[in-house]
C-alpha cells in the first residue's frame, strides 16, 4: 500500500519539508554518488562507516579504536540524511512529501524543523539500543519520517489517507482511516523488529527499531511543538477534501 494523499487542509506552503527533501537529494547525488564514482564501493563503504550509525562504535568497548573510528555522536543525526540507493531515497522522500506538509503547517516552520531532527535522533537511539553490537552502518531518513507520521496520527486522528495498490499494471485507489493505516504499519514494524532480534547481528536488513523509535517519539511529543494560532480556525468546507482541523469531516464549526 502506497500513500498518495491525505485529507488534511493546509494554509501555508511546506517550505521546510521541501528543504529537507532537497537536502537529502543533494547529499545523495552530490556527495554519495560522486564518492562511489571516484573511489568505488570501498570508498563509499568507508564514508558510510564514518557518517552512518554503527552501534558497535559506541556500545562495544574497543571496537571503534580497532577500526580507526572515534565516538562521534553526530552520526546519530547525520545517518538520517544518507541513503542506500535511489529507490531507498525515493520511497523515503515520497512518504515525507505526503505526511510532512500537514504536520509542518500545524507546528510552524521552526518548530517542525527542530521536531524532525529530534525524531531522527530518537530513531537512531532506538536502533542502537536494540542492536548494540551491530557493526553495520544504519542509514536513511525513515526513522525521522516515522516520527513525522506519528505526529500526523496524533494531530489528525480522524483524517483519512488515500492509498494506491497496483493490481497487475493498473493502480487501485481507496481511502483508509489514518489510525487504521498507522496501526497496521506499526504492527508490521513491531513484528518484524522482534523477528530481527533473533537474527545474526551482522546481517543487513531494515532498521525496524529505528522506525518504531521514531514513530513513538513523534507521537509522544507532537502536541508540545504546536505553534500558537494567530489566524482564524479552519472551517469544515476548506481544503481539497473539506475537513476539520483534526482531519475529520464532521459538520460543525470551530471558533
Amino acid at each position: 500500500m502506497l500513500p498518495v494523499a491525505t485529507t488534511v487542509a493546509m494554509r501555508h506552503p511546506p517550505f521546510v519539508t521541501w528543504a529537507i527533501i532537497g537536502l537529502n537529494v543533494f547529499v545523495f547525488f552530490f556527495i554519495q554518488v560522486p564518492i562511489a564514482q571516484a573511489g568505488g564501493e570501498e570508498a563509499l563503504r568507508a564514508f558510510l562507516m564514518e557518517w552512518g550509525l554503527v552501534p558497535a562504535r559506541f556500545f562495544v568497548p574497543g571496537w571503534a579504536e580497532q577500526h580507526g573510528l572515534d565516538a562521534n555522536w553526530l552520526v546519530f543525526l547525520t545517518n538520517t540524511f544518507l541513503h542506500g540507493g535511489f529507490a531507498h531515497l525515493l520511497f523515503n522522500m515520497w512518504t515525507l512529501y505526503i505526511f510532512g506538509p500537514a504536520v509542518e503547517d500545524r507546528m510552524g516552520p521552526l518548530n517542525y524543523a527542530l521536531f524532525y531532527l529530534l525524531c531522527g535522533i530518537g530513531a537512531s537511539f532506538g536502533h542502537a539500543i536494540m542492536n548494540p553490537t551491530s557493526v553495520l552502518p544504519a542509514i536513511g531518513a525513515s526513522g525521522a519520517i516515522a516520527g513525522v507520521s506519528g505526529a500526523y496520527i496524533r494531530l489528525f486522528p480522524h483524517s483519512r489517507i488515500v492509498l494506491m495498490i497496483p493490481v497487475f499494471f493498473f493502480p487501485f485507489f481507496f481511502e483508509m482511516p489514518a489510525v487504521s493505516f498507522a496501526a497496521i504499519w506499526l504492527a508490521t514494524q513491531v513484528m518484524s523488529g522482534i523477528t530481527a532480534l533473533f537474527m545474526p547481528p551482522n546481517v543487513g536488513g531494515v532498521a525496524w527499531w529505528a522506525h518504531i523509535g521514531g514513530f513513538m517519539v513523534g507521537w509522544l511529543i507532537a502536541t508540545h511543538w504546536l505553534k500558537k494560532p494567530r489566524h482564524r480556525a479552519l472551517q469544515p468546507d476548506e481544503g481539497k477534501f473539506g475537513c476539520c482541523p483534526d482531519g475529520s469531516r464532521r459538520k460543525h464549526h470551530f471558533g
